[in-house]
């Protein structure tokens, strides 16, 4: 399912150039193992670029309702990764996961040569994005096609000096998602693309545990 990035008109309720980090709160190493713990979820954040002027930052979370909470990954030098809350095995995601992220503006890379004065993102620009979700198990990637939208706001961004004149509004764009995850496995991904309405590849991001 493609999803437009929705108009300051559209209600409903409130994470790319081709470059992912996945935060993770804790990680401890020993000889034998390494331990990851999830609590607060999947932690995300990239940046995407419209033109070589006009580039943006993602970032955000997935999560759900107390899943999330004491979840550790196990991985054993010459043994499969698992997943444990306590001693309970985990092995695939709830009913519904939270994704929530937001999309703001950043400066581009500086590889990257500028052709002209920043530019940035306005509310017509951010309403022409589409936005495509899939799932992702080894190279295959399955469409998303039936999340819903639970929550959608853009707050404006204040300038450090209030007496400032002339300057460029500045925005922030809020969602939230909810996806339905019911029965797939830990070991896939939640990638997240979103395009221009010429189809170029503006970000991509993937949740992975």
């Amino acid at each position: 399912m493609t999803w437009s990035l929705p108009r300051a008109s559209f209600v409903a309720v409130l994470a790319f150039a081709a470059t992912a980090s996945l935060i993770v709160p804790s990680r401890a190493f020993g000889r034998e193992k390494s331990v990851w713990n999830y609590d607060g979820g999947i932690f995300l954040e990239t940046d995407g670029s419209i033109s070589s002027n006009t580039c943006f930052r993602v970032s955000g979370r997935v999560t759900a309702k107390h899943f999330f909470d004491d979840l550790k990954r196990i991985d054993r030098k010459d043994a499969e990764t698992v997943f444990q809350r306590g001693k309970e095995a985990v092995t695939a995601f709830p009913k519904v996961l939270l994704l929530q992220f937001a999309l703001y503006d950043f400066p581009c890379s500086t590889k990257l040569q500028e052709t002209g004065t920043r530019k940035y993102l306005t509310r017509a620009v951010v309403s022409e994005l589409r936005l495509s979700l899939y799932w992702k198990h080894g190279l295959e990637l399955r469409p998303l096609i039936n999340y819903t939208p639970v929550a959608f706001n853009i707050r404006p961004i204040y300038p450090l000096d209030m007496e400032a004149k002339d300057l460029p509004e500045r925005l922030e764009w809020d969602y939230e998602l909810a996806i339905p995850s019911e029965g797939v496995p830990l070991t896939d991904s939640l990638v997240l693309i979103i395009r221009t309405p010429e189809e170029k590849t503006a970000a991509r991001v993937a949740a992975r545990m």
